[in-house]
Parts: structure tokens; sequence; C-alpha cells
């Protein structure tokens, strides 16, 4: 009898991608290295997602650049039915999440930046930069520049700002370690003012705080730029231009429908940031408050309005501010002669069963004084008044020795005690009119 045998060939073990990252890039190899190898990258602990370069065919990338942090693995393929190697190590990519307190400015009032790293433990340096608007990019970006003392950077996770009066966008990292590793940047955040100025100002067209969903809106930049974005965080934490929800011509960013949200809006050029303005969309078969989406300035008057979408209010209306009832008569609008600080607050308007929702209403001072040259300016007063006073005191003086003299040489034979002492009982009381 013959006898078969039957040859098994040992299949190898596949290989073993391998993952390596460069600040924000990550790059994946396969070992034993060899050509025609697609390279597949996944986030995440289950690697359910696979990441892919924008307009490009990720199979044909060994390299991708991340903006997000979390656990990234990667893999090899090739071959048809594709031939996978093993996943790769994982590699963690850092990125902190930067707060901002306040989102509003105030007069006077402080910002405090704080830079949060999960998993923090010691050792970390903590950086902090301006955002500065890049309108190289249509969909929007920035470059960061290094805020004083940071160029090191601090122990501390958190960075405090005085003076700041303007709208403004922050960014942080962290790095430890030697040579340094640093965390990703962080995503930028804004501190917003509400007050106009004539770099850059924000003008939306209709003029009001709250509008419906099918409304039409013109957000029109204006100030010493000639080129404009308009952009848009979206609470609690989203940030997107006009290139994502409208139409941007020249200076002015057309809106078809205001999206059903509470969202901040601004202008920004390459040198500047507008005010900032607040704008709500919400439903046609609500009620809305018709309110200024600027602060109104102390002594000016202003015009608060009820409306619905698609009918008259029959009913009568009740405004209201801060909860407590203000005004409540057949009309539509509420009119404040002169408004004061008093009258800052949240209103809002009843009518025909229906209730709107509530908007705040700024009130700016007629002179506010820059906080950072007030001291200079106190002081500057101050050497003023003393100067005066001294010079007075001088001039008293001579005048009432003058006198002296003049009337000691008419009157020498005649002199005594008791002349001296009236003569300076009159000389002390002029010092002291004085």
């Amino acid at each position: 009898e013959s006898v078969s045998f039957i040859v098994l060939k040992s299949i190898p073990d596949p290989p073993k991608a391998q993952i390596s990252r460069n600040g924000g890039t990550l790059t994946c190899s396969v070992n034993p290295s060899s050509s025609g190898w697609s390279y597949y990258f996944y986030r995440g602990e289950k690697n359910q997602e696979v990441l892919t370069v924008q307009n490009t065919d990720f199979h044909s990338n060994r390299e991708i650049r991340v903006s997000q942090g979390g656990v990234y693995r990667c893999r090899g393929g090739r071959g048809e039915p594709v031939y996978h190697t093993e996943f790769s190590d994982p590699v963690t990519i850092v990125e902190p999440v930067l707060r901002v307190s306040p989102w509003w400015l105030s007069p006077g009032a402080s910002v405090t930046l704080s830079c949060e790293v999960e998993h923090v433990s010691a050792g970390w340096s903590f950086y902090w930069y301006k955002a500065v608007p890049d309108l190289s990019h249509k969909s929007g970006s920035y470059s960061y520049e290094l805020l004083p003392a940071s160029s090191n950077g601090t122990a501390d996770n958190s960075y405090i700002i005085h003076g700041q009066t303007h709208t403004a966008g922050y960014v942080c990292r962290a790095g430890r370690g030697e040579p340094h590793f640093y965390t990703l940047y962080s995503q930028p955040h804004f501190v917003w003012s509400g007050d106009l100025h004539p770099s850059a100002s924000l003008s939306v067209s209709p003029d009001r705080v709250q509008h419906f969903t099918s409304d039409s809106v013109s957000l029109s930049c204006e100030g010493n730029s000639a080129e404009w974005r308009v952009s848009r965080f979206l609470l609690p934490d989203f940030l997107s231009f006009c290139s994502d929800w409208g139409t941007m011509n020249g200076s002015t960013c057309h809106v078809q429908k205001i999206q059903s949200s509470n969202a901040v809006y601004w202008c920004e050029s390459g040198s500047a940031f507008s005010n900032a303005v607040n704008i709500t969309g919400h439903y046609d078969d609500e009620l809305l408050l018709l309110s200024p989406v600027h602060p109104v300035t102390e002594g000016h008057s202003v015009t608060l309005g009820c409306k619905l979408r698609t009918e008259n209010l029959l009913s009568k209306v009740f405004f209201y501010q801060n909860d407590t009832i203000i005004q409540s008569e057949s009309r539509v609008e509420m009119i404040i002669p002169a408004v004061s600080k008093s009258h800052e607050g949240f209103y809002k308007c009843q009518s025909s069963g229906k209730e709107s929702p509530q908007s705040w209403l700024a009130v700016t001072s007629t002179s506010r004084p820059d906080s950072s040259s007030f001291p200079v300016l106190v002081v500057a007063l101050t050497s003023v008044v003393l100067v005066i006073f001294l010079f007075m005191m001088w001039f008293l003086y001579k005048r009432s020795r003058d006198s002296d003299i003049i009337s000691s040489s008419q009157d020498n034979n005649q002199s005594s005690a008791a002349d001296h002492r009236e003569a300076q009982h009159r000389n002390d009381s002029m010092l002291l009119h004085g």
C-alpha cells in the first residue's frame, strides 16, 4: 500500500503594527517594513472609530494629525481580501480643557483661566495663549501667542488676566518631563464684552435678542479691517463659523433660518474681536420678547415689545423684570424713557395665555473710565491739588510778612508788645482762612 503524506504549511503570526506620536501627529508602521500596506487609525478603547483625514483617502495615509484627546491605535492591511496586522499598542493623547470665568466682562473684573488635565498628577507646567484669528482658513482657525509670564510655564493651573476690556479668546496646554512632553492645545474659549468699540463692532438686523426660527437675520461687521468672519459659540460648548450655517457676503453674514438655540455671535478680523451679542431662536408658535441686542446707555430710552408670529395680541400684555410685574396694559410695548442701572435685569412678557422666554437687558454707564488709567488719574489730580495748596500757603505767608515789614517801618518808634501780639493774631487768621 502506498502511504500519502499531507504537508501542512505553518502560517506565521500576523505582524504587529506600531504607532508613534510627535506632538499631535500619529504615525503607523508595520515591521518588518515592506510596501503595499494601507494604514487604519482608530480612537477609543474598543477600536470602533476609524479616523480619516479630511478630503483624503485614509487607506493610503501612514500619518495623521489629531486634534482631539483619547486613546489611539492603528493597524495595517493589504491584499484582497484584506489581510490585517495586529493592532498596535495604545497611545494616549492628552487634551486639556480650558475654563474661563467670567464669560461676560464687567467693569473692573478680572478674568481667570483654568487648565484642567484628565488624571492630573504632579510635574505639569501650564502654558497660556491668546487666540489670534487666522482668516486664511475658510473653516476657521487660530494661531496662538504666549501670554506674559507664561514662556516658561506656570506651576499653577490657573492664570489671572487683569484689565481685559474687549472680547478675547484663550488657549492652554500642559507639558512635563525632559525632554518636554506637551499635551494638545485646548479648544479655544472666550470672554465676551457687549460694549461697542470703534476698532470692531457687530450689528444685528432685526435688532433684537429673540428671533423666530423662520426669521432671516443679518450679522454685519464694521471696523478697521477689510476682511471679516462671523463666529458663533453655541452653548454650552460648540464653536463654528458663518460658512457652516450662513452665507458670508463681504462683511455681512446672512442667516436664512436661526437655529433653535441660545448662542453668542461676534466678528473676527486678523487683529481684532468685536463686541459679542446673545441671539436666541424660538419656534413660530412661541411668544417673543422684543428687546435690544446691544447694551443701553444710561439716560437713553428703550422700548420693549411682545410679539406672536402670525396673530395680534388681543388681551393684556404683562411685562416682568426679574419675575416681578412692572406693567400690565393693553399695549404690546413698554417704554422706559430714561434708563438707569436699576433697569438692568431679566425681562419677559405674558399675553394670550403664553409667556415669552426671558432676555437680559444690559445697561452701560455714560462715563466709565478705563480701569487701568484710573490710578494714574487719581495721582495726577492729587498732585495738582497739593501744588496749588502749597502755593497759596506760600503766597499768604509772603503777603503777611511784607505787611509786617511795612507796618514796622512806619511805626518803628511806636512798636510795643501789644502791637506785636495783634499782628501775629492777624497773620494766623489769614493763614487759617487761606
